[in-house]
């Protein structure tokens, strides 16, 4: 970094305080980075964007309330062109496309090294896509049958959290052939034959999260 060169401003957004210490002393310890605010929920990072106006925001998306995914979202209807780089735990190849179709332009998951997030951060700061080998993997695997409704992700989170047809009908306010139709589509579309199958696959993809 040339003397004239300003660092690569940065909001961190995490809700497990520890992690934020651990993340804020790699990014401070580099000479073009800095932390200029730190956030533990998605409502403290939307306020925080607007205080401090980071050149990148580094966002979980496990948070408490709303998620990193609607966070990344509601902050490009906000401010259009923002630069987030997100790092989480979620390695499913949903999680993935949800942030990405969102506005992140950068995924890593947290057990990697820590010379991928710096790399990674200048590449955003540059106004590049940055995807480590395995996240591309993952998501060059998706096919348009992958995709589910709204609907069709509400009846697969029910499911997940072990309601029958019966109650996902009558929390949805449908009849129960029609979340049998919804079922029905879910499985071919996760290509399994039970509704277990359905929830374990939706669970290491990402569809849902309990």
């Amino acid at each position: 970094m040339t003397a004239a060169a300003k660092p690569i401003r940065i909001l961190l957004v995490d809700d497990h305080p520890i992690v934020r210490a651990g993340l804020a002393a790699i990014v401070s310890s580099q000479p073009d980075m800095e932390i200029v605010a730190q956030a533990g929920s998605a409502r403290e990072a939307l306020d925080s964007y607007v205080q401090c106006e980071p050149d990148i925001t580094l966002m979980d998306l496990k948070l408490p309330g709303m998620s990193g995914v609607e966070a990344i979202r509601e902050l490009r209807q906000q401010h259009g062109a923002i630069k987030v780089l997100v790092l989480t735990t979620y390695e499913g190849d949903e999680d993935i496309y949800q942030a990405l179709m969102a506005g992140a332009a950068a995924y890593i998951i947290k057990g990697m090294p820590h010379e991928l997030l710096l790399q990674g951060i200048r590449r955003v700061h540059q106004g590049k896509v940055y995807l480590p080998a395995e996240i591309s993997r993952a998501v060059g695997k998706r096919t348009e049958k992958d995709e589910l409704s709204a609907r069709e992700r509400q009846v697969l989170t029910l499911m997940a959290a072990g309601n029958s047809n019966r109650a996902i009908a009558e929390k949805l306010g449908v009849t129960e052939g029609t979340v049998k139709c919804h079922v029905g589509v879910i499985l071919s579309s996760l290509g399994v034959k039970d509704r277990t199958q359905a929830v374990l696959i939706a669970l290491r993809r990402g569809f849902v999260h309990l």
